[in-house]
């Protein structure tokens, strides 16, 4: 079976360096970036197998770019990887089509094999999950497993920087959009989700695993 070809994604540059070298000598890995919107770009135009990336990202978190991924590539498979045992964040990376959810303390150990049991059509979840996690994120009946809120991309993204503590100004200049377009969003989103403040933003993105909840 010809290897696959691999592309990373992880804000943390030496973490990203330490899996690009523990990958290197195994598969073919065709780029690197460093947050979920570069990601997007360089999976539509590097069209790789597999797709190694944090949950956690800038700009536009893991969970939300593999979304907008499969859009244009149904057939890429995901393998996520965490510092979090959330099970938030765990159902909503099942959600956006994980192959893999991977711990980044064990991911030195476990990645090789959750991507070659993703390749081969399997399902990989870190034991460091436990059986608690593993089993609040496929039965939870709570905001925690409902799907995604009916939003656009553009207010999703907009949703998770406005919760990273971002100003109008300065997610103008981050998604390249005017700060009236911001404020159209912000003033869309606040209306359309019930929220009155910033908090009750991140509350509702927090849920939406859009945030770390300990950020």
């Amino acid at each position: 079976m010809t290897q696959p070809r691999i592309l990373l994604a992880d804000d943390h540059s030496l973490v990203l360096e330490g899996i690009r070298r523990l990958l290197e000598g195994h598969y073919k890995v065709v780029g690197v970036t460093d947050n979920g919107n570069t990601l997007v770009q360089e999976a539509l135009r590097l069209k790789p197998e597999i797709v190694v990336l944090d949950v956690s990202m800038p700009i536009l978190n893991g969970i939300d770019a593999a979304r907008e991924i499969r859009k244009s590539l149904p057939g890429t498979q995901f393998v996520f990887i965490s510092m979090h045992a959330n099970p938030i964040y765990l159902r909503k990376a099942i959600e956006a089509g994980a192959s893999a959810y991977v711990l980044k303390s064990g991911a030195s150990e476990e990645l090789l094999q959750a991507i070659d049991t993703a390749r081969h059509g399997g399902t990989y979840l870190s034991p460091g999950l436990g059986h608690d996690v593993i089993q609040q994120a496929r039965t939870f009946p709570s905001a925690a497993s409902r799907q995604p809120l009916e939003l656009t991309s553009r207010q999703r993204q907009i949703l998770q920087l406005v919760a990273e503590g971002k100003q109008n100004k300065e997610i103008a200049g981050i998604l390249c959009v005017s700060v009236k377009t911001v404020e159209f969003h912000r003033s869309r989103l606040m209306s359309r989700l019930g929220a009155h403040t910033v908090a009750d933003l991140t509350r509702i993105a927090i849920l939406e695993g859009l945030i770390n909840p300990v950020e």
